[in-house]
């Protein structure tokens, strides 16, 4: 699928931040590796019909430069990256531009709607998103408040249902309420993202029991998104049957990026085999390793 646009992202009724022209260009999105697996090792996950190997999705933002996210991104293993619509640019050549540093046709990217605070301002970002670079797989999300960043639920379930309507594929940012993340399933969201803690807290996971039951009631994958502060955190979410983990604070803050993107990477896969193995029962009492049958 080739795109071509020469369109301006930043009118001034559209409230978006200036950015330049969009420069006239193309890319062949059939280029996109295609993973093979081998069926009787994959651990895979899929969404809205793109499969994936690596469970971990990074940002692009409060890096000190595009250099330093990309070696991060290579360090962290991640298959796709989140893109800030409003923030990066991604469009003006005589600037740095992300993507002359993080290969679209290697890495997918996720625009999303950062910095939104009602649903006619994400729905109409992402227009310009798809209309811009043939985007249909985005991140929503509508936040409620500054302070907390916290998701606007009424218009982040508005926006979900026109964006649907439009033929968006929407992986959503929502509170960790196992009755939103249903609305929000059965309004069209290919994926459920709950928050583990606010954005850019490093708090880890506040409230476990709810993400359970959100994996619990999903028909769509569940990533936690948000609040992630350490690999711990990351093996502890996916220990609860999460699909993935999106993150961008807690790396491009650490005083190394590129080795916490590794032990994020470590992480996450350490978490999902734990999952996978399943865990042994908790008691309340010892349990002898050894058998006290038969001593001498």
């Amino acid at each position: 699928m080739y795109w071509r646009s020469s369109i301006s992202w930043a009118a001034a009724d559209t409230g978006l931040l200036p950015l330049p022209p969009i420069v006239d260009t193309a890319w062949d999105m059939t280029e996109m590796p295609n993973i093979q697996t081998d069926p009787a090792t994959d651990d895979s996950w899929e969404v809205a019909g793109r499969r994936f190997t690596s469970r971990l999705i990074v940002g692009t933002g409060k890096y000190k430069d595009f250099a330093q996210n990309a070696a991060a991104v290579e360090a962290s293993g991640a298959e796709i990256v989140t893109v800030a619509v409003r923030r990066v640019n991604v469009s003006d050549p005589n600037q740095p531009v992300l993507m002359d540093y993080i290969d679209p046709k290697k890495i997918t990217y996720l625009p999303n709607t950062a910095g939104c605070y009602t649903a006619e301002d994400a729905i109409r970002t992402l227009r310009l998103a798809r209309e811009a670079g043939g985007w249909d797989l985005v991140k929503l999300e509508v936040l409620g408040e500054a302070r907390t960043l916290y998701p606007d639920m009424r218009e982040t379930l508005k926006a979900t249902e026109v964006l649907v309507g439009e033929g968006f594929k929407p992986m959503v940012y929502c509170l960790d309420d196992p009755i939103a993340a249903k609305q929000l399933e059965e309004a069209g969201a290919v994926a459920i993202m709950p928050l583990g803690a606010p954005i850019g807290s490093g708090l880890g996971i506040q409230n476990k029991v709810t993400i359970r039951l959100i994996v619990e009631g999903a028909g769509v994958p569940v990533l936690v998104d948000a609040g992630v502060g350490t690999a711990s955190e990351a093996a502890e979410a996916m220990e609860l049957g999460c699909d993935g983990v999106l993150m961008n604070t807690a790396i491009a803050e650490a005083k190394d990026p590129i080795r916490m993107a590794r032990a994020m990477k470590h992480g996450v896969i350490a978490g999902r085999e734990a999952y996978l193995a399943g865990r042994m029962p908790t008691r309340k009492y010892a349990d002898p390793s050894s058998p006290l049958a038969g001593l001498i």
